[in-house]
């Protein structure tokens, strides 16, 4: 499954390339927008934030701002770039899955990564969309629980839980043990894109994953493969933010002298490299993610699960 995954990267490359320049760049583009219409329309927490700033210069106080109402703002807007997420990966992992299904058929005549079309991204966005509300409901409820009984906000003589108690401990464990079975969850549920770029449907590439894994060749497999690519994506994606740490300095003067709004200015120089970052990760590790989970599926189905609405070579040429 290896060589196969780099036979398709090799052979394919120029498509492959072309669509994740296409894919990322245009993914890029509309989260910079996106971007740009979110501080339009926290100008005024940002106001605030300067008038409250210049107040306390003014009594000659100390000023510690408070962002609650700036993670409001990114706790509702998260979704979008999810969204956003999910469109380009879906978009990539359609184009990655027909190349592994064209590995050994002669290679057809036209660009067919550009013929990626609304119908088949949406079952990909269904699928995107079912296995996060599967997997992080969970962990986030379980955390926000132990964080009401035992969080360091409570008084220690009111709160339910009696700190180094037993049940204090288990409660103050439970998030990791909630972000671990998540984890199992999600690798369990890592080939449902590849089967929904297959011709299954949302529910069906869930649970076609969910058989795929829960066996011994399939988990081991899919352990095999997730670790060294969660390990190359963390690390490519450390290392291109650290790269684009001077894009902080940068980007904070630009528009702290074009707006004359300091807060305005230091939240977008801390976002402008954790934005490359995540660009240049998605570019790098995309591709070869997709490509080896689209190459680990056609290998673990079974012959006789033949997928609906299998791709065939002349839907490489339309």
């Amino acid at each position: 499954m290896t060589a196969t995954t780099f036979a398709v990267l090799r052979r394919y490359r120029g498509a492959l390339a072309g669509a994740t320049v296409r894919f990322v760049g245009l993914s890029g583009l509309a989260g910079l927008l996106m971007t740009a219409a979110i501080f339009a329309l926290a100008w005024p927490v940002f106001t605030r934030m300067r008038n409250q700033r210049i107040w306390y210069r003014h009594v000659e106080d100390p000023y510690l701002h408070d962002h609650t109402d700036l993670t409001l703002v990114a706790l509702c807007t998260l979704p979008l770039f999810l969204l956003l997420l999910g469109t380009g990966s879906a978009a990539l992992q359609t184009v990655c899955s027909r190349a592994v299904a064209a590995r050994s058929r002669e290679p057809s005549q036209g660009d067919w990564s550009r013929a990626v079309i609304p119908a088949r991204l949406r079952p990909m966005l269904a699928v995107y969309t079912l296995r996060g509300l599967v997997v992080w409901p969970l962990p986030l409820l379980v955390g926000a629980v132990a964080n009401s009984l035992t969080g360091l906000h409570l008084d220690t003589d009111e709160q339910l839980l009696e700190r180094g108690s037993w049940p204090h401990t288990l409660v103050a464990a439970s998030p990791a043990v909630a972000a671990f079975a998540a984890v199992l969850l999600r690798l369990a549920l890592a080939l449902a894109p590849a089967a929904a770029a297959d011709g299954l449907g949302p529910r069906a590439a869930l649970r076609r994953s969910w058989s795929m894994t829960w066996t011994r060749a399939g988990g081991v497999h899919v352990l095999a493969f997730a670790l060294p690519l969660a390990a190359l994506t963390a690390g490519v994606l450390r290392l291109a933010v650290q790269l684009a740490l001077p894009l902080r300095p940068l980007v904070r003067a630009i528009l702290e002298q074009a707006t004359g709004n300091f807060f305005a200015a230091y939240y977008a120089g801390i976002l402008a490299p954790v934005i490359v970052g995540i660009l240049v990760t998605a570019a790098v590790t995309l591709p070869v993610t997709c490509t080896a989970f689209a190459a680990l599926h056609d290998q673990l189905r079974s012959p006789r699960a033949s997928p609906r609405g299998s791709v065939d070579t002349a839907d490489f040429t339309t």
